[in-house]
């Protein structure tokens, strides 16, 4: 059964404890490294991919899957309108096509009610929804798409400015352009999005801001920046990280923030839950809560302003009667209660247990170089250094110096990000600035992740 108990609970809690209503859309920070709410407080992006939303997903269906993933911490969802898995000609799960005619690009008005209404849903459970307008298969397929391709410049300025139309006075949209595809060499690719993004633009409701991104395949050394960073139309940069471990996602973070001028920068879509590592289950396996968490709290730390979650069987909305795509475990809605979905929001609790705005990276706390390997410590602090978090993924010793942080004494504290759970570090409650201190966590191994959190008593 798709509905359980759990899940009823979890439909009452997401009304019950709602945290932060949402009175308009995300916005930039004028500091211009992380977002905040329409407000000004901060809003820390945690966001769950669920690509195939509108287009597998009937209402009930829809309603269950946000009452989870709002429970379990999440904020943002990222979903696409032209979607990826044939969202072209397979009808939705209420056996819709978004077009009536699509050589005349004649829209079915019953297939964007359906979103509208998962729109409304989420909405009601103080959720954004991170839109892609399209999937870009649907601007060329490579070998993994089904497209069809329909974008050129000229149809992408009239679908974005259809579509940013239709959505201009939503309260809870930031919309992603790109969908899995980097810009071709020699190609009109980048004037598609340019102008879809045009479109978009001059819908805009002038009390009511746009935010715009745009989600890339891998690439290196940046993600959205390597062709998008000086457009005007891009407010904050997004990466695909991929699905192989052992990758130091924090240096990409790292080469957006150094970009001038500054945006915000998200890992929006790294390695995802129970997904066959590399593409290859047979001989590597498949990803597990440790490989994921190591990611988030590495962007994180690095200065990203949130982090992407991802589930290898609920990113298709895989069931028993759909073709899996790369050998999914098991059924989406029994795949929503994986160990690191229910872990992330002790990532975003921690960050917002702080001062936020200020809120910097600094290797230069750590003694020593470091290898680019699964147990890379990173650190970061505040501007004023109030406090500092050092990441550790397995449990590894190293020595910090503390010069940067203010004052003679410190608190420290280890938290579990498995649980998130925090209790007093070394020495009972304080240490004193002077020498390095070598830092031994309370347990090691993979897996044995913790976070030292250090507060100047000052």
């Amino acid at each position: 059964m798709k509905k359980s108990i759990i899940s009823f609970f979890a439909f009452l809690l997401a009304f019950s404890s709602n945290a932060q209503k949402i009175n308009g859309p995300i916005q930039v920070h004028p500091e211009n490294r992380y977002l905040m709410t329409s407000e000004g407080k901060p809003f820390f992006w945690l966001a769950d991919t669920a690509w195939e939303l509108f287009h597998r997903l009937d209402e009930n269906e829809a309603t269950l899957y946000l009452n989870t993933r709002k429970e379990q911490g999440f904020n943002v969802i990222q979903a696409v309108v032209l979607a990826e898995l044939d969202g072209i000609h397979t009808p939705n799960a209420i056996g819709d096509r978004p077009f009536l005619n699509l050589e005349n690009w004649e829209y079915n008005e019953a297939y964007f009610t359906h979103v509208d209404r998962v729109l409304d849903l989420a909405l009601e459970r103080d959720i954004h929804i991170a839109l892609l307008p399209t999937w870009g298969d649907k601007l060329f397929k490579n070998s993994w798409g089904t497209g069809p391709e329909i974008f050129t410049p000229q149809t992408a300025y009239h679908y974005g400015k259809w579509i940013g139309q239709r959505y201009r006075d939503r309260k809870n949209l930031v919309w992603v352009l790109g969908g899995d595809r980097n810009p071709r060499d020699n190609s009109q690719d980048i004037e598609v999005w340019n102008q879809m993004a045009k479109g978009i633009l001059e819908t805009k409701n002038p009390q009511n801001p746009i935010l715009i991104t745009f989600h890339p395949q891998p690439a290196n050394p940046g993600g959205s920046s390597n062709w998008f960073h000086q457009a005007d139309w891009l407010d904050f940069n997004m990466h695909q990280t991929g699905h192989c471990p052992n990758q130091p996602t924090y240096e990409k973070i790292a080469h957006d923030l150094s970009l001038s001028p500054q945006k915000p920068t998200i890992d929006g879509e790294p390695m995802y839950e129970e997904h066959p590592k590399c593409f290859n289950a047979k001989e590597l396996g498949y990803s597990e809560a440790a490989d994921i968490r190591r990611i988030m709290y590495w962007n994180v730390f690095a200065g990203a302003a949130g982090q992407t979650y991802g589930c290898h069987a609920v990113w298709q909305m895989f069931d028993l009667d759909k073709a899996p795509i790369n050998a999914p475990l098991k059924p989406w809605h029994k795949s929503m209660d994986l160990e690191a979905a229910n872990q992330v929001k002790h990532l975003k609790n921690l960050v917002l247990s702080r001062t936020y705005f200020d809120r910097i990276p600094d290797q230069s706390l750590i003694v020593g170089n470091q290898q680019d390997d699964d147990s890379f410590v990173s650190a970061t602090r505040d501007t004023k250094g109030r406090f500092a978090m050092f990441y550790f993924p397995d449990g590894k010793k190293v020595s910090i110096d503390l010069k940067n942080l203010v004052g003679e004494a410190f608190k420290l504290t280890w938290m579990d990000p498995r649980t998130g759970v925090e209790f007093p570090g070394i020495e009972g409650t304080s240490v004193s600035k002077g020498v390095p201190l070598e830092v031994a966590p309370p347990s090691f191994g993979r897996g044995n992740d913790w976070v030292l959190i250090i507060d100047s008593m000052d």
